[in-house]
């Protein structure tokens, strides 16, 4: 009998996110799947700033970059003419270090995150099939089976169930997935292609008949093609065929398909489970939340599912926090599931709706408005901010604190550069640590220095007051980079108070 610390069942980006994070903590995992191996081809590809701001803790940003695609604009286009354009560069070059869209195909991501790994030697247990487990006080009794047959009995303090949309961890649990599923069949083609939509910025065809978008990937001339069907042909996916969706991409896009490489159809939901834990198990990515892939949210969505949960779950094995502070994580990400179900079924439809009055939106007043609204730095910025998740925030919830200037014990630290040195070098450290921006009281900097905790003491600017920060007050940061506890001119007790009401020891 195998014995871990943390059972994971899926091994897409979530899972091994997640044994990652955790591994490099010195938690012992397990992460089973029952694929024969990783996937060869993939639907996720966009990987948001926010994102990669979080995998600078696993040294995983540098990497990414090298191999991907930076998409420094969206462009929208109307019966064939390009309508409007938004350049993510100018817009987001003051928000984050990464202001543009990352295109990084999901089986090139998990094989990067499969190698890292292997680092930890941990390694992905394929053809391994979680049967059922039991749970009490004292962990989680799992019985699996092997792809010979053979079943094993498997015990773990926690389990994490990150095996997708039909998750059997959600289904053991009893755990209702309510929402709907899209009437429209999504097709997706990896193609080579010429064209003015291939100049490696994304495209959105708005138009009367059905949603198309062209996602550039690396490779000069490749693109993804991701489009819907929603008539007869949608009655038959298993039947469909690239020659029967690509006309309208030549037509609507200029498109010139010169090979397709690999084609498919799926179905999209979107729901959300009514929890995200019980007792010892959790459910985390597609087996707690699926929806519309516009936004490109989905695949991210899971990464930051795993990064809030393993900090907590290191901590609370380590005996650096209580068992409650486990509670936080359903509080904090069911309401971001719920808010982003919410936004990308509205903009779905809002580009996929049928009738005469859906069209004329599409058509005649979007092309029109959007450019206007556009030209507003507010709406700008609002749309860079929400679609790359750094307007995520854990506000009004249990492990947030105080406020301070503009900022909430909760949000996201704003990313500053002043001279050359970034506020963002520190949190690449996996620990509780401390910001203050002008003086800091010798007594919270003894107190901090007695418990291991890092503080980062910036030189007060112009541009620290601009980013909402508020002069010498004290930011405590969490292991996973949000704001913990926001105090004007805090000392050591706010510190210490904070860290008793919320069961964490140091």
């Amino acid at each position: 009998m195998k014995r871990c610390e943390v059972l994971i069942v899926g091994a897409g980006p979530t899972g091994l996110v997640l044994a990652l994070w955790l591994s490099k903590q010195g938690v012992s995992v397990r992460i089973i799947d029952k694929t024969i191996g990783p996937g060869t081809t993939s639907r996720a590809l966009a990987v948001q700033a926010r994102t990669l701001e979080l995998y600078r803790q696993l040294d995983l940003t540098t990497a990414i970059l090298e191999r991907g695609h930076k998409v420094s604009a969206a462009n929208l286009w109307v019966k064939g003419e390009a309508a409007a354009r938004l350049p993510f560069n100018t817009i987001g070059s003051t928000f984050t270090p990464y202001p543009f869209l990352h295109m990084y195909p999901q089986d090139e991501h998990e094989q990067l995150l499969i190698e890292r790994l292997q680092t930890f030697t941990v390694e992905v247990e394929r053809e391994t099939e979680l049967l059922g487990f039991n749970q009490d006080a004292q962990g989680i009794s799992a019985q699996l089976r092997h792809a010979d047959g053979l079943e094993e009995h498997c015990e773990a303090s926690y389990l994490a169930g990150c095996d997708g949309a039909s998750s059997t961890v959600r289904k053991a649990l009893g755990i209702d997935f309510p929402g709907g599923t899209y009437q429209q069949v999504f097709y997706v083609a990896d193609v080579q292609a010429t064209g003015p939509a291939l100049n490696g910025e994304l495209h959105v065809d708005l138009d009367e008949a059905d949603f198309l978008a062209v996602f550039p990937l690396a490779d000069s001339g490749r693109a993804r093609l991701i489009g819907t069907v929603r008539d007869e042909r949608a009655e038959h996916p298993e039947q469909l065929r690239f020659e029967d969706v690509s006309q309208r991409a030549i037509d609507h896009l200029n498109v010139q398909v010169q090979q397709v490489n690999w084609f498919s159809t799926y179905r999209v939901h979107h729901r959300v489970a009514q929890h995200f834990c019980r007792q010892r198990a959790f459910l985390l990515g597609d087996a707690a939340h699926i929806h519309s892939p516009a936004g490109g949210q989905g695949m991210n969505t899971g990464i930051g599912d795993a990064i809030n949960l393993a900090w907590k779950l290191a901590s609370v094995l380590r005996g650096e926090a209580q068992a409650s502070v486990l509670d936080s994580y359903e509080v904090e990400r069911s309401a971001f599931a719920q808010r982003l179900v919410s936004t990308t079924d509205q903009v779905f439809n809002f580009v996929s709706a049928d009738g005469r009055l859906a069209a004329l939106l599409r058509t005649r007043l979007a092309p029109r408005l959007l450019p206007r609204l556009l030209g507003f730095k507010s709406a700008r910025e609002f749309l860079f901010r929400t679609v790359s998740q750094i307007a995520l925030n854990y506000r009004y919830m249990p492990l947030s604190s105080g406020d301070a200037g503009h900022i909430l014990g909760g949000d996201r630290l704003p990313w500053v550069a002043v001279d050359g040195r970034d506020n963002y070098s520190g949190l690449n450290r996996i620990c509780w640590q401390v910001q203050v921006y002008g003086a800091v009281s010798a007594s919270l900097v003894q107190w901090c220095s007695g418990r291991g905790i890092p503080v980062d003491v910036f030189i007060w600017s112009p541009a620290h007051q601009a980013a909402g920060l508020m002069r010498d007050a004290v930011y405590l940061i969490r292991p996973d980079t949000y704001i913990a506890l926001a105090w004007s001119n805090a000392g050591a007790e706010v510190l210490e108070n904070y860290f008793n009401e919320h069961g964490l020891r140091y």
